[in-house]
C-alpha cells in the first residue's frame, strides 16, 4: 500500500555527547536509589558494550529502557512454556512475509528515537529468513537484539548473529536450577541448551540479557537466579511478573498477588545493592515509587530528576509491540489492537491512535486509584494488568501495594 519505501538512514547512529550524558545520569540515579556498591565495576565492566543496547535512551520503563519497538517476528516455537504470553507454537498462516517485514523496519526507522529493534516471538530464530531481516534492520543502522528462548544458540549461531548486527541476546532463564525451569519451558533438555548459549553469547562478544519471568512457580528461586546472572557476567537482567495474558492466562493463579508484588521489589532492591548486573523490573512498576519512598524522596530537586527518568509502565510510551501479522500493540500484555501496518503506516498508528495518545497522556487519562496517585507519572499501575483483569486498559493496577 506504501510503495517499497527506503528510509535515508543507512549508517549506526553516532550518539552524541548530550545522549549519552543523559544515559550516564539514569545510571547514576538508579545507583543512588538501590544504594548500588557494585556500580563502578558495571561501570567499567558492562557500560561500553551496553551503550549500543540502549542507544542514547533517557532513564528506564517497565520493560528496560524507553524508546525500542519489539516485533514477534513469528508464533512459532520450538517450545511449549507455561506461561507464554504469545501462546506460541505454530507459524501464523498471516505472518509478515520478507518483503513486508523489511518495509516494516523502514517504517520503524522514520521514528528518530527508535536505534534499537527487538527480535522475540515465539522464537525469533525459527523464521527462515531472519538474518535477511536482521541485515536489512543493520544496514538502515539499528542495532538489533534478540529475545530468545536460547535452545538454538550454538557458537556458530552467535557469531552470525554478531555478524548481522545482534548487539544482545536477552536469553530467557526461569530458575537457576534444571528442574525448574525446564518444568516451566516444558523441555528435557532446555536448561543445559539455555547454558550453552550463554557461554556462546559471551565468546561472541554480544552483550548477555538474562530473562527471567517471576511466578509462583519459581518465587523462592528468584534470589538464586538474580545471584546465577550475577555469575555468569550478565549485563542486564530482566525480571518479569507473570501476567495473565496468552497461555499464562490458564495458569492466572501463578500470578503474583498484591503482597508477592512488594516482596518482589524488596528483592530486587536487595540484590541490586550487591550485585554487579544491573536488575530491571518489568511488569512491576510499583518498584520506582517503592525505592523513593524508601529514600524519602518525597519532595524536591531528586524527585523532579527522578520523574524524568523513571516512566514506569512503558506501553505505548516509547514501547510498541507489533505482532507476527502486523497488529500494532501498546506493549505484549496491553492486547489492545490499534490498527495493522498492511493497512495504515506504522508511524502513522504509534503516533496518531487514540489508544497511544491515552498512554503517553496518562497524567489525565487513568482511572481509579492509578489515577489518583501521586506517583502516576513514574509508575502508572501496569497497564497490561488492569486490562487482564478489567478489560480496561486504563483501569487501576490490582496489583499495586503501593496504594491500597
Amino acid at each position: 500500500m506504501f510503495g517499497n519505501l527506503r528510509t535515508k538512514r543507512t549508517k549506526p547512529f553516532f550518539l552524541p555527547p548530550s545522549l549519552l550524558c543523559r544515559q550516564m545520569g539514569s545510571i547514576l540515579l538508579m545507583g543512588y536509589l538501590n544504594d548500588w556498591k557494585k556500580m563502578p565495576q558495571w561501570l567499567i565492566h558492562h557500560a561500553f558494550k551496553s551503550i549500543p543496547v540502549s542507544n542514547g535512551a533517557l532513564g528506564m520503563g517497565c520493560i528496560g529502557y524507553p524508546g525500542h519497538p519489539v516485533w514477534e517476528v513469528t508464533a512459532a516455537c520450538n517450545l511449549n512454556c507455561i506461561h507464554c504470553h504469545a501462546a506460541s507454537g505454530k507459524p501464523d498462516p498471516d505472518e509478515l512475509s520478507t518483503d513486508e517485514g523489511k518495509r516494516l523496519i523502514d517504517q520503524i526507522a522514520e521514528i528518530d528515537g527508535f536505534r534499537t529493534l527487538v527480535y522475540t516471538g515465539g522464537e525469533p530464530l525459527v523464521r527462515k529468513d531472519i538474518f535477511a531481516l536482521l541485515k536489512h534492520a543493520q544496514q538502515i543502522g539499528f542495532a538489533n537484539i534478540i529475545a530468545t528462548n536460547g535452545t538454538l544458540i550454538d557458537e556458530e549461531m552467535a557469531w552470525q548473529l554478531k555478524e548481522h548486527g545482534v548487539v544482545c541476546n536477552a536469553i530467557s532463564l526461569d530458575a537457576a536450577n534444571p528442574d525448574t525451569h525446564n518444568f516451566i519451558r516444558r523441555s528435557a533438555h532446555s536448561y543445559d541448551l539455555v547454558l550453552r548459549a550463554i557461554e556462546a553469547t559471551k565468546k561472541a562478544g554480544i552483550v548477555l540479557q538474562i530473562n527471567t519471568t517471576a511466578m509462583e512457580y519459581n518465587m523462592e528461586h528468584l534470589s538464586e537466579i538474580i545471584d546465577f546472572a550475577d555469575q555468569q557476567d550478565a549485563s542486564i537482567m530482566l525480571m518479569y511478573q507473570l501476567v495473565a495474558v496468552g497461555r499464562g492466562e490458564k495458569i492466572e493463579k501463578a500470578t503474583l498477588k498484591k503482597s508477592a508484588n512488594r516482596e518482589l521489589s524488596q528483592l530486587i532492591s536487595r540484590k541490586q545493592s550487591l550485585t554487579e548486573t544491573i536488575i530491571e523490573p518489568v511488569a512491576g512498576p510499583q518498584y520506582w515509587p517503592y525505592m523513593m519512598e524508601k529514600k524519602k524522596l518525597l519532595n524536591g530537586f531528586v524527585r523532579k530528576f527522578t520523574e524524568k527518568v523513571f516512566h514506569g509502565c512503558a506501553a505505548g510510551r516509547g514501547f510498541v509491540y507489533i505482532k507476527a501479522n502486523g497488529d500494532i500493540w501498546p506493549c505484549p500484555f496491553v492486547e489492545v489492537n490499534t490498527g495493522n501496518v498492511r493497512k495504515r503506516h506504522f508511524k502513522q498508528i504509534y503516533e496518531e491512535d487514540p489508544v497511544f495518545k491515552n498512554l503517553r497522556n496518562r497524567e489525565n487519562t487513568l482511572k481509579g486509584i492509578c489515577g489518583n496517585c501521586r506517583y502516576r507519572s513514574i509508575c502508572g499501575g501496569c497497564r497490561g494488568r488492569a486490562h487482564a483483569y478489567s478489560g480496561d486498559y486504563l483501569a487501576e493496577d490490582p496489583r499495586c501495594f503501593i496504594r491500597t
